[in-house]
């Protein structure tokens, strides 16, 4: 799942596709409503790979926070993001239990569910593992042991 290309601009509601790269912008369009525009760099743009949730211990990409939902929630879609901040709340707490609950706002939990929910809708999330290929000039090397090739030492 490459969540680089999808925005969030500050100002702006719902999430954005990066099409294409102009001279001074960035033409998006909206997984709302498909229309494109350009989004100039004056306007605060971050695209969703880039970040993170406030836990406990280390902070956890958005990534591993959508990959937890979709687990927890096998796939389909989770709470309205218009519910009720104490429900908003269980909700989250359920999905990241180490989350830092006094620098996650509910006003970030509302996002975070609210996006999940259209990428899930747009069919944008995919968590199927990859096998990672080896890159040029690597090699990879296998050691199996077999019975025949081991000795004892006497």
């Amino acid at each position: 799942m490459d969540l680089s290309k999808i925005l969030s601009i500050a100002g702006k509601n719902g999430l954005f596709k990066v099409i294409s790269q102009a001279k001074n912008a960035v033409i998006v369009e909206s997984l709302n409503d498909n229309k494109r525009f350009p989004a100039f760099a004056h306007e605060k743009m971050s695209s969703l790979e880039e970040i993170s949730v406030f836990t406990t211990g280390d902070d956890i990409a958005l990534k591993t926070v959508f990959k937890a939902f979709h687990d927890k929630l096998e796939g389909k879609a989770a709470i309205d993001h218009k519910s009720d901040n104490p429900t908003l709340k269980k909700f989250f707490l359920e999905m990241v239990p180490d989350f830092d609950q006094d620098r996650v706002y509910i006003s970030d939990i509302k996002k975070m569910v609210a996006w999940y929910n259209t990428l899930l809708e747009k069919g944008l999330l995919d968590f199927t593992e990859e096998a990672k290929e080896p890159e040029a000039g690597e090699t990879t090397t296998e050691v199996v042991e077999s019975p025949e090739n081991t000795t004892e030492a006497k």
